[in-house]
């Protein structure tokens, strides 16, 4: 079976509560965010949300929803094995008045194989496009 990982960073000059502020202010994604279109559901471990991006929709479980600090999910496509992916956001406070904002995916399956030149291009800017967007946003305050 296939693995892939997708790590991404970027500096924030904000603090972890005001870039979680954003991160977690779902409605407010189809206003700035060119990654993740709409991100809907309740934010209990366990329970599925709903993620629509430019080109997929799907429908991820809820593994850590830690204020001020990480938000993380795994989704799967059809059944567990053929494409899964466990995707995170993580606010690391560099106690500088910045933070860290780490945005990666730990992709598994059979069809990451075939899959990893899409992932490591279009999937990586995609995260890429997020970070900035969020930064952008956070700063401008």
């Amino acid at each position: 079976m296939a693995n892939k990982i997708i790590k991404t960073e970027i500096r924030i000059k904000a603090s972890p509560k005001k870039v979680w502020s954003v991160l977690t202010d779902f409605e407010k994604y189809p206003d700035w965010n060119p990654f993740i279109l709409s991100l809907t559901g309740e934010m209990v471990i366990g329970q599925n949300i709903k993620i629509v991006l430019p080109d997929m929709k799907f429908k991820p479980t809820l593994l850590v929803f830690e204020k001020n600090k990480e938000l993380r999910w795994i989704g799967k496509l059809l059944f567990k094995g053929l494409f899964d992916g466990e995707h995170s956001f993580i606010i690391e406070d560099n106690k500088d008045g910045t933070v860290t904002f780490r945005h990666e995916e730990i992709f598994n399956g059979i069809l990451v194989g075939p899959f990893a030149k899409k992932l490591d291009n279009d999937t990586r800017e995609g995260f890429e496009a997020m970070n900035e967007a969020l930064k952008k946003r956070v700063e401008k305050g």
